[in-house]
């Protein structure tokens, strides 16, 4: 009589689960350096935001604030410039850094033709990819540019910069989140069109700064301006006084418009001839007002998106498409 003996596994042999699995536990792995950086600065960049918020509040209450009327020039404003200036350059340095060499790289280093000879298809490993770096650029960005319009809103009017900057504008509501996937997906596009690190990232670059000329000019673009009719002589109404001018006039009685500049002569007996010449009685402003940013930024968050929705279909494409 033979006996058949059957060995139990030892429960130290018994392979660990998981919590991601295949695509997405290669993609946390290769990319942690970038993952955790961006998890960093969605956590300590509110910190600092909160305490330079503190620290404003603290200077404007000792100068009288909000009794007084206390301009941004009386306090100190470098902590606040230092974030303005750190989270407008936040969509740039995705884009360089985290975009452009997040496909290029894996080419350059051979990652591409590891990963593609394995049961994962190219497109399945990029939408991992992008899924990814996707959603930690998004949590982070709107976490910071959330705590920073909670910060700039009821201290607006004592900030270094009007609402209608691109410092402000590309940096509160939904603008920093939208901006930072678009150059972020801008960045991923051109690498994978350039296959190599560092070209990619001096591409981005270029591309990057281009875009944001170009972006500076669409801000007014956004909304339909405004005009005010007002006398030649009477002060700027005060409604004005945190409006952003996109363009002014002088007018004649019966409406026709001259540069606003056309009467502005050497001695003022010139100035009054020439007003009284062309008959001039009125200023005339256009503008836009504070209270269009809202439905500005949203429009423009909405371009953004729409902008990277088709950048990340087309790299969707082509990697599915041609090989890395």
């Amino acid at each position: 009589m033979s006996t058949t003996l059957t060995e139990t596994p030892r429960t130290g042999d018994t392979p660990k689960r998981r919590l991601l699995r295949g695509p997405s536990w290669l993609v946390t792995r290769q990319h942690r350096g970038a993952l955790l950086t961006l998890l960093g600065a969605a956590v300590l960049g509110p910190i600092w935001i909160v305490y330079e918020r503190s620290r404003m509040k603290d200077v404007l209450e000792a100068a009288g604030w909000p009794d007084k009327n206390v301009m941004s020039m009386d306090f100190d404003s470098d902590g606040v410039n230092l974030i303005i200036s750190a989270l407008g350059a936040l969509p740039l340095l995705l884009a360089v850094f985290v975009g452009a060499p997040l496909i290029a790289g894996d080419k350059e280093h051979g990652t591409a033709q590891l990963v593609t000879t394995q049961s994962v298809s190219r497109g399945r490993w990029v939408a991992a990819k992008l899924a990814w770096i996707y959603g930690a650029v998004l949590v982070t960005a709107v976490v910071l540019s959330a705590v920073f319009t909670w910060w700039w809103k009821p201290l607006r009017a004592v900030f270094p910069y009007d609402w209608s900057s691109g410092s402000i504008f590309d940096i509160t509501g939904p603008v920093l989140p939208a901006l930072c996937l678009f150059l972020t997906a801008a960045g991923i596009t051109m690498g994978v069109l350039v296959r190599r690190v560092l070209p990619a990232m001096a591409a981005t670059l270029f591309l990057s700064w281009a875009f944001g000329v170009f972006w500076d000019e669409m801000i007014v673009k956004l909304a339909s301006t405004r005009t005010l009719v007002y006398p030649l002589q009477d002060d700027m109404p005060a409604r004005l006084n945190d409006a952003l001018e996109v363009d002014r006039w002088v007018g004649s009685a019966d409406g026709h418009l001259y540069g606003w500049g056309l009467c502005a002569k050497t001695t003022e007996k010139a100035s009054d001839a020439c007003i009284k010449e062309h008959g001039i009685v009125n200023n005339v402003y256009e503008y836009l007002e504070y209270n269009q940013m809202a439905g500005m930024q949203w429009l423009g968050a909405g371009l953004l998106l729409a902008g990277t929705a088709v950048l990340t279909a087309f790299v969707l494409w082509r990697v599915s498409r041609r090989p890395l």
